[in-house]
């Protein structure tokens, strides 16, 4: 198979001028001009990776030249490398021009000229010593990785380990300059010998000593994990003294028990090593022995060690060979000893076997393995990581908070369904419609009469006569549903004359929602038949309500909630509540610390300016868009699966990442804001409504007026769950379901909700505003969080300008010039990224950016986009940096 990218064309020069003959485009190809096809310099092919890694090879050796002369030649180049002769400045000056400025030996000695005798001098004499020799080191590393694709070391373990060496023997070599002073200064460099002057300083040498013994053994410790154990001491017969003292013969180890949940501790900087971290019973020395021989060990079921890393010895290990590109599967026999162990019987060893698939010389193997802390030994170390500790004392509600309405029983006279049969069966007799059977199915507040007409009867004939029908039964809200989906009947739906009251104690108390397991139970009532329903929020994924004034709407708003709540712990669900009208959501305002979600400054959490609604909106949109983001760097496709990784400890929070709770967005009234804003709340309403369902984000919007300049066609095609109350129009039934029969509803919590193709007859449970206060107030009164969970700072074109001018350059953010070389040098003017690279929270972030853009690093705030940054390098940012400090100074 051919690699993917840009490849060197056969002939760089393709002669399209010669057709074969007989060709019938030849005459046309004749006017084309040969074609040129040039390499393409790009990371994908690998020309410049092998480029970059040539350059550092060489770069490495012309620095080891350099220095190696630099110690045999430092005297004689002294007076051409000093400062106070031009140092830098002499590299392109004639003889004549070193000597007019008193460079007594114009010639410099050094092997590699006058650029290596001034790297020399900077690196070996200003900065670091000899030391200076591991900086040819991370050369040889870096070029032999690019150039040949051969990993020798892990990069960044090399750069930090390379790092602390430099630093180490720099400050090591100047602390025995302090103590023998017979050989040159230039050992330590600048930066040992000034270092242990300020060591000295502070804590004397002996301080000093002490402090370079603990670097060095802490560095120790965290690369090898070495231990610092004293010495056993045994008996002639290799018992323990207290053993024998007391003359119990210690029985036979079982290793597996003996084996810690770590079994390999992998040498970290070093390729192909790792030694088992096994305590050392006595009777297991000869064991120890064969596996510190490195003698492989393991397994028949080859397992990825990305994925899974071994936590006992039995644990299946695939060693990825990087040259041959060929798993090497290792695998251990059982390493148990079921003998007492004898005084003069030596143990045996016990034999390790190597399979390998295919039969390859040994030698060419290399075993290649870097094993970080994983998220298994993390968990079985700590536990899995627990969202509700923060909370661990929260109490749900308890349901006798809630009131219990009625008697939760259906009694409907059986003269009344009697009467009703009989009159239905009159008035389609009345048209010459015959029917087989008949059947009644009672519910809350509505009895369903099924009709199985006979042979030969259209369906239509039936729909036509529901006014009729309605005469006769002089009832309201005669609904006829022909066909029944699922079924071979006709249905009839008639209210009952004295309807029962659903209370939400009934529902929240039922089997069905105590045992449910849905991310997002709500609880909307009672069937047609009397059964619970439950609903799952989260797979709707967004529900649209509507429904005329005083028909329920706002009961069934506080039905969702207050579901919710009962079901859901304050670190895994957060609300943002917007009520235009100021007075339906009040309630739950004491539960801001425990369940609510605010813009950054807010005082308020439920938020009732229209304003205020439309920076709320877009600060969910950029929620949405960091959450896709961490969804992406944790290779998962939505927020469960994202959620699930983090609890395991598969997640770094350095990384950014976090426990992400469901956010409900709750929409009292929003025809009000659509006739306010209008595209301005309809816009991040649609992008919410298309993009959230996949990370946790679902809206629940209510409206008086279902109208289509209100629900428009973008709207409503991302909102599948519709659930709709008594309207006043059939115009106004089919614009929320798309069918009629909510204008047939008779109000007081009757409703229809449409899911896919289904339309379901519910009752609302029915929920009073006293209820709804005792469960706040229960919520409100326990330990909560310290503020209402912050949503991304949102600022608007208008807040922006007026921010620009309140801009003080001496009440600059620390960590300004780090955010503004970090937005340059990504060329993203977002604030998530300062949040995520410089670990900062939602409020600085979005003070440095303002900052930011009052400076004029980066351009003003464009909705959701990421500002344009307008700096094109780094090297014109300090420059301008340098020109924003000059004021200061």
């Amino acid at each position: 198979m051919p690699p993917k990218g840009n490849q060197f064309r056969s002939n760089s020069f393709k002669d399209e001028s010669k057709p074969r003959q007989g060709s019938v485009k030849g005459e046309r190809e004749r006017s084309i001009k040969p074609r040129l096809d040039l390499p393409s310099f790009d990371l994908q092919n690998g020309r410049l990776i092998k480029i970059v890694g040539l350059f550092f090879l060489i770069l490495s050796i012309f620095f080891f030249i350099a220095f190696t002369a630099y110690l045999f030649t430092w005297q004689e180049d002294q007076s051409y490398v000093s400062h106070a002769n031009g140092g830098w400045h002499n590299l392109f000056k004639t003889q004549q021009e070193l000597i007019d400025n008193g460079v007594k030996d114009p010639i410099v000695d050094n092997w590699m000229g006058k650029l290596g005798a001034l790297l020399s001098d900077q690196f070996i004499y200003q900065w670091f010593g000899v030391a200076s020799y591991i900086f040819v080191g991370i050369f040889v590393i870096i070029g032999y990785r690019f150039l040949f694709k051969v990993r020798l070391l892990s990069l960044s373990k090399t750069l930090a380990y390379s790092l602390f060496c430099i630093i180490f023997f720099s400050v090591a070599i100047g602390f025995v300059h302090g103590m023998i002073s017979d050989y040159p200064h230039f050992l330590e460099g600048e930066f040992g010998y000034w270092s242990n002057r300020l060591l000295d300083a502070q804590i004397g040498q002996a301080g000093t000593g002490c402090l370079l013994v603990f670097a060095g053994l802490t560095v120790l410790i965290i690369a090898y994990n070495i231990d610092f154990k004293l010495p056993e001491r045994k008996t002639k017969g290799g018992l323990m003294p207290s053993a024998m003292s007391d003359g119990v013969i210690p029985e036979p180890v079982d290793l597996e028990d003996e084996i810690p949940s770590e079994p390999f501790e992998w040498q970290k900087g070093n390729r192909a090593r790792f030694e088992p971290v096994v305590d050392k019973p006595a009777d297991t020395e000869l064991l120890q022995q064969n596996i510190i021989n490195h003698k492989p060990v393991v397994a028949a079921d080859p397992v990825e060690v990305e994925s899974i890393v071994p936590h006992t010895a039995s644990h299946n290990t695939v060693l990825q060979n990087n040259i041959l590109h060929e798993p090497i599967i290792l695998t251990p026999e059982p390493l148990i000893n079921d003998r007492e162990p004898a005084e003069s019987e030596d143990q045996e060893e016990i034999p390790l076997t190597l399979e390998i698939e295919e039969t390859r010389p040994q030698a060419e193997l290399p075993i290649e393995q870097e094993t970080p802390k994983t998220a298994n030994e993390l968990v079985e170390k700590f536990g899995a990581f627990d969202p509700k500790l923060d909370l661990s004392g929260y109490k749900y509600p308890p349901i006798d908070l809630l009131e219990n309405y009625g008697s939760n029983k259906i009694s409907v006279d059986a003269g009344e369904l009697e009467a009703n049969k009989n009159k239905i069966v009159e008035t389609l007799n009345h048209y010459n419609i015959e029917i087989d059977k008949i059947k009644a199915t009672i519910g809350p507040t509505v009895t369903l009469y099924e009709i199985i007409p006979a042979p030969g009867v259209r369906i239509s004939k039936i729909k036509n006569l529901e006014d009729d029908i309605a005469l006769s039964l002089a009832a309201l809200g005669i609904r006829i549903i022909a066909p029944m989906p699922g079924k071979g009947t006709i249905g009839i739906e008639v209210p009952n004359q004295h309807p029962e009251m659903v209370s939400m104690r009934s529902v929240l108390n039922s089997e069905k929602f105590q045992n449910t397991t849905m991310d997002l139970p709500i609880a909307l009532g009672k069937t047609i038949s009397n059964e619970v329903f439950i609903a799952d929020l989260a797979k709707m994924p967004h529900l649209l309500v509507a429904g005329a004034t005083g028909q329920g709407k706002s009961v069934g708003i506080n039905a969702i909630l207050v579901s919710l709540l009962y079901k859901r712990h304050p670190a895994e669900l957060k609300f943002v509540l917007v009520d235009p009208k100021k007075v339906e959501l009040t309630l739950f305002r004491k539960i801001e610390r425990h369940f609510l979600a605010k813009l950054p400054d807010e005082a308020d959490a439920i938020i009732t300016d229209t304003k205020k609604v439309i920076n709320t909106l877009n600060s969910l949109c950029i929620e949405m868009d960091q959450r896709y983001d961490l969804l992406k760097d944790a290779q998962v496709r939505n927020l469960k699966e994202y959620n699930a990784k983090f609890v395991n400890r598969k997640l770094n929070p350095n990384d950014g990442h976090r426990f992400l709770p469901f956010i409900v967005l709750i929409v009292d009234e929003f025809a009000d804001l659509m006739m306010t804003a209008g595209k301005e709340v309809e816009t991040p309403i649609a992008r919410l409504a298309q993009l959230a369902r996949a990370i946790g984000i679902h809206l629940v919007i209510a409206t008086q007026r279902p109208s289509v300049n209100i629900i428009t066609g973008t709207i409503k095609a991302n909102f599948p769950a519709r659930l709709a109350f008594r309207v006043l129009s059939k115009i106004d039934s089919r614009t929320i379901l798309d069918s009629g029969g909510a204008d047939q509803l008779i109000g007081r919590g009757d409703m229809l909700l449409a899911m896919g193709s289904d339309l379901i007859r519910l009752q609302c449970a029915f929920v009073d505003t006293p209820e709804v206060e005792l469960v706040s107030d229960f919520i409100g009164n326990q330990r909560g969080y310290s503020t209402a969970m912050l949503l991304p700072e949102y600022v608007g074109e208008g807040e922006a300008s007026s921010s620009a001018k309140e801009y003080d350059p001496d009440d600059r953010d620390a960590m300004f010039e780090d955010a503004a070389r970090l937005i340059v040098l990504h060329q993203q003017g977002s604030t998530s990224l300062i949040q995520r690279k410089l670990k900062l929270g939602y409020n600085r972030a979005g003070r440095i950016i303002d900052q930011l853009e009052a400076a004029g690093i980066v351009g003003p705030f464009e909705g959701s986009k990421a500002r344009e940054v307008l700096y094109p390098d780094e090297y014109s940012l300090e420059r301008y940096l340098e020109e924003l400090q000059k004021p200061r100074d």
